[in-house]
């Protein structure tokens, strides 16, 4: 037997001037809808300087958003900006189907897709914290009388109650989340110790990431042309052909509109870009909006205080861009400072992205030689492990190595250093 399929309408308001940023943006919608298993039935848009208190839409469009529900068999509503409580409650009393606004679908689709332990308890604890104060039209709607002098009882009572479990839900979901945190935190001491270079992978959700990880290292990561396809982030080790190694962080994808408080729950999974030595921020070169796209990256990596790393740009899907979409592309290369035009999924671009990355892991490395006494092999040993040795022989005063060093190695090993 076949699963039902949920029929969704679409509804958006736009200012005066707004109407194509609006249509551009429930085009977006309908991917997300699509993603977490709705199809778009038909698309409601209103101009409208501000949004209507109780029911967002005005009077007449919510009346045909109501027919449209009522002759069609609409199951849910879905607006394209954030709601009320009492919005939703408004809207679901006159309509008479499921609302939902894009921050309730985009955590719907992270629930959707969260595998690891932390991601489903980031993506639960986002989901409790949205949606704890829309409890408060169902919690009425459980008392057993209309309103007014008489009635604080039941409905009153199960509010209460809901809210308790929910504050110590909460509470147990942020202790759990601390205690990951700290595994994550001696991951990533161990590998500052490796002295390997981090690269973070991170852009616009469904830019190629995800293809892109797979198509250096082989991770098998889950990679389809869907918005949100992959959200727990994934580091792979990669070997450059000339030996170097580098540590790729796969990240979960931005979007506009990404609720604040969606941000603060992954703030564990992100800050890894806070963490990394550069970022690779890939963009879907084929997309008319990848400039918008990019803004909304540096909005994010603004916020966590990592946009003033170093950055590879990968302008991806370049197969699916006409020539003269590639030429406009090379000519932002100059502000963009590192661009490599290429696919990850057919590997064309491959070798010019090599290039980049060795070029990005030596940066502010210096190639210098060192000599360790013969009595001093353990200070050798643990050299190894943090530096890119090029060549070792043996003279009469210990073990020659020349190696490419970072700062924090020529520090640590400075009295070693061949004068």
């Amino acid at each position: 037997m076949e699963a039902k399929e949920n029929k969704a309408v679409l509804v958006g308001i736009f200012p005066q001037g707004g109407e194509e940023a609006c249509l551009n943006s429930i085009d977006e919608l309908k991917r997300l809808a699509d993603t977490a298993g709705a199809s778009t039935f038909a698309v409601l848009t209103q101009q409208k300087a501000t949004p209507d208190v109780a029911t967002c839409i005005g009077k007449g469009k919510l009346d045909e958003l109501k027919q449209i529900c009522i002759n069609n068999s609409i199951d849910t509503v879905i607006f394209d900006c954030e709601l009320t409580p009492a919005q939703i409650k408004n809207i679901e009393n006159e309509v008479g189907v499921e609302v939902i606004d894009r921050s309730m679908l985009i955590l719907d689709i992270f629930a959707l897709h969260a595998t690891s332990a932390e991601g489903k308890i980031q993506v639960e604890l986002a989901q409790l914290k949205y949606t704890a104060p829309r409890l408060i039209g169902k919690g009425k709607d459980m008392s057993r009388l209309a309103g007014g002098i008489g009635t604080r009882g039941p409905g009153e009572s199960k509010l209460e109650i809901d809210r308790r479990r929910l504050a110590s839900r909460i509470s147990f979901l942020q202790n759990e989340l601390k205690e990951l945190e700290k595994n994550r935190q001696t991951m990533r001491a161990q590998r500052d110790r490796s002295a390997i270079p981090k690269a973070c992978i991170v852009g616009y959700t469904n830019a190629g990431k995800s293809t892109l990880l797979n198509l250096l290292t082989d991770a098998g990561i889950l990679a389809e042309d869907k918005l949100f396809a992959t959200l727990d982030s994934t580091t792979r080790k990669f070997v450059l052909p000339s030996g170097l190694e580098m540590l790729l962080t796969d990240t979960v994808g931005f979007i506009r509109k990404l609720p604040h408080h969606l941000v603060h729950a992954f703030r564990s999974t992100l800050e890894e870009v806070v963490y990394c030595d550069f970022l690779i921020i890939v963009v879907d070169a084929s997309d008319d909006e990848c400039l918008e796209h990019l803004a909304v990256t540096d909005s994010i990596l603004e916020y966590f205080e990592a946009d003033k790393k170093p950055r590879l740009y990968i302008f991806n899907k370049a197969d699916n861009c006409t020539n003269e979409r590639l030429y406009d592309l090379r000519l932002l290369n100059s502000p963009f400072g590192r661009v490599v035009t290429m696919s990850a999924k057919n590997g064309n671009g491959f070798n010019e992205l090599i290039v980049q990355l060795e070029s990005l892991c030596r940066n502010g490395k210096k190639r210098l030689v060192f000599v360790f006494p013969y009595t001093e092999q353990g200070a050798l040993s643990a050299f190894y492990n943090s530096a890119e040795v090029l060549d070792t022989t043996y003279s009469d005063i210990g073990t020659v190595v020349e190696a490419w060093v970072d700062e924090k190695t020529i520090g640590r090993y400075e009295k070693y250093l061949k004068k």
